[in-house]
């Protein structure tokens, strides 16, 4: 196990110190065990490296707010080590990370595997109200509740320790970073950058996965241009802890296929060398070495306030939620398309957007107001906002009980019946 600074990760090593370097991505709510199956025979070519997600598995509890952030800090970690060039294979949150690794630093990435994966998971609001769960209830929902979604009926029957070690990885994990992992899938969306994906993929799923399936590993393959599809028959979510030796049938091949490596005896390092699945008589030239890799340019990023219709609508959508959002536009018509122009701009990426206070004490300022008011209505849109942003239950009551004071008690005493019944709908797990 390794030391972990706030900008790296906890990881785990096996396999000699001079192959190649393969990472093992896990998936949100597991640790690096979901891929002990696998290791014994991937580490007899390759250097496995295995990470946690931060508060998993006991991981020090730094939340990351995106998966470019956590990026970040996986490829500080392989900087720390030495290791610039690796295959990646990661399921679920760890598939989003390689699609952002292949993406953003192409030059280190010399093949892929996405398990389970998607371009998007879900909505902005699923992983959202998920989050709003876990502030309101721990962990304890998500958790007990995992198992359906991961495994198979059957398997979940006829393997209750691991169905037990599921709830019992869930269960442990921080909820301050699990919270922070459903913000950075929440805003995960790389549909249209998926052919700027350069690197061989094999995208892997399970037949029956409800979560990320047959489907969603479709949409990658098309929009990759070298990538292959392999759907695992009998198997839900976490294909790999189902179906292990399928699971490890499949990397072997693949990685031993579009990423084989080779040593150069006229530089002394080792080279990448292109083949095919099945191997032939003659073997390919080797490409560059690893050290003479050139580093692609880093593309531009976004910046500037040049249009506030778009920075408006992004926190919009973000505070208030995608579907109320597109209630609001779809509802606008001649007449009030201007207004909601305006407030777009206006409220949400002139005010809203501002650096002066934070998302959590503006939802408090803006629950006090619309009390002080008397607008239910917009009280309750807040209230989901305020869930949302982050405050809890007890937070929001110690709002309403100030406007109390400031606002008359009549006007809290309606505030209180409307964002009692939003608390009880926007908490309340679902079965």
């Amino acid at each position: 196990m390794s030391e972990t600074p706030t900008n790296t990760l906890q990881y785990r090593l096996d396999g000699r110190d001079d192959a190649p370097v393969l990472i093992l991505g896990p998936s949100l709510g597991t640790t690096w065990h979901m891929w002990d199956r696998q290791v014994p025979e991937l580490s007899k070519s390759w250097r496995v490296f295995r990470f946690d997600l931060p508060g998993h598995g006991g991981a020090p509890a730094y939340p990351a707010g995106s998966v470019a952030e956590l990026a970040g800090r996986l490829l500080a970690t392989l900087d720390r080590l030495g290791i610039q060039r690796f295959g990646y294979a990661g399921c679920a949150f760890g598939g989003a990370l390689g699609i952002e690794l292949a993406l953003r630093r192409p030059e280190r990435v010399a093949s892929l595997a996405l398990i389970a994966a998607s371009p998007r998971f879900g909505t902005a609001d699923e992983f959202r109200q998920r989050g709003v769960i876990v502030r309101s209830n721990g962990l304890d929902p998500i958790a007990r509740t995992s198992p359906e979604r991961w495994f198979t009926s059957g398997f979940a029957a006829a393997q209750p320790a691991i169905t037990e070690w599921a709830v019992q990885m869930v269960r442990t994990t921080d909820p301050g970073c699990y919270i922070a992992a459903c913000e950075a899938l929440a805003a995960f969306d790389v549909r249209d950058e998926l052919g700027m994906v350069g690197v061989p993929t094999l995208v892997l799923a399970g037949s029956d996965d409800q979560v990320t399936g047959p489907a969603e590993a479709r949409t990658l393959v098309a929009g990759i241009p070298d990538a292959r599809l392999a759907v695992v028959p009998g198997a839900s979510h976490l294909v790999p802890v189902e179906q292990p030796a399928a699971v490890t049938d499949l990397l072997v091949r693949h990685f031993s296929g579009a990423w084989q490596p080779a040593f150069d005896s006229t530089t002394g390092r080792l080279a990448i060398q292109a083949a095919p699945v099945f191997p032939v008589q003659d073997a390919p030239p080797p490409v560059a070495p690893f050290a003479e890799i050139a580093p692609a340019p880093e593309r531009p990023e976004t910046t500037g306030r040049s249009d506030l219709f778009e920075v408006g609508i992004k926190v919009r959508r973000e505070v208030l939620g995608d579907a109320h959002v597109d209630g609001a536009l779809a509802s606008a018509d001649e007449f009030s398309g201007e207004f909601q122009e305006f407030i777009t701009r206006y409220a949400w990426g002139e005010i809203w957007d501002r650096p002066g206070l934070d998302r959590r004490a503006r939802s408090c300022v803006t629950l006090g107001a619309l009390v002080a008011g008397g607008h239910l209505d917009e009280l309750a849109v807040h209230t989901r906002a305020a869930l949302r942003n982050g405050l809890t239950p007890v937070e929001i009551k110690e709002v309403l009980l100030q406007t109390a004071v400031y606002c008359g008690v009549p006007a809290a005493n309606s505030a209180f019946k409307v964002a009692q019944q939003v608390i009880r709908e926007e908490t309340t797990p679902q079965e």
